[in-house]
């Protein structure tokens, strides 16, 4: 990719496709230029000589994590647990159906 390349059209179809978005044409438009601009962007990174930059694990030195024990505990009955809900059918929450057939 050059460094003002666009994104082909299959492309961003494909994309938006897997994020469950509609674009039309403008905006497939819109976004190849500005996905290209990004990529672009990014391989300038390869650019940039981090011979001499030591890797690093976490941006804080000396910082641990502190987690609890892990103690089991009773935990809510079907009833308790969706007593408060609008919607419920055979002891689940229910839903509207989000994708399309």
């Amino acid at each position: 990719m050059t460094k003002k390349e666009e994104l082909s059209k299959d492309t961003i179809e494909h994309i938006s496709k897997l994020a469950l978005l509609e674009l039309s044409e403008e905006e497939k438009e819109k976004f190849s230029k500005q996905l290209g601009d990004i990529l672009a962007y990014f391989k300038k990174l390869n650019d940039l000589d981090t011979s001499n930059i030591k890797p690093t694990t976490h941006p804080i030195e000396g910082l641990s994590n502190v987690f609890r024990e892990d103690e089991p505990w009773e935990s809510l009955s079907n009833e308790e647990a969706t007593k408060n809900s609008k919607y419920k059918q055979d002891g689940y929450f229910k839903a509207p159906r989000i994708l399309k057939k």
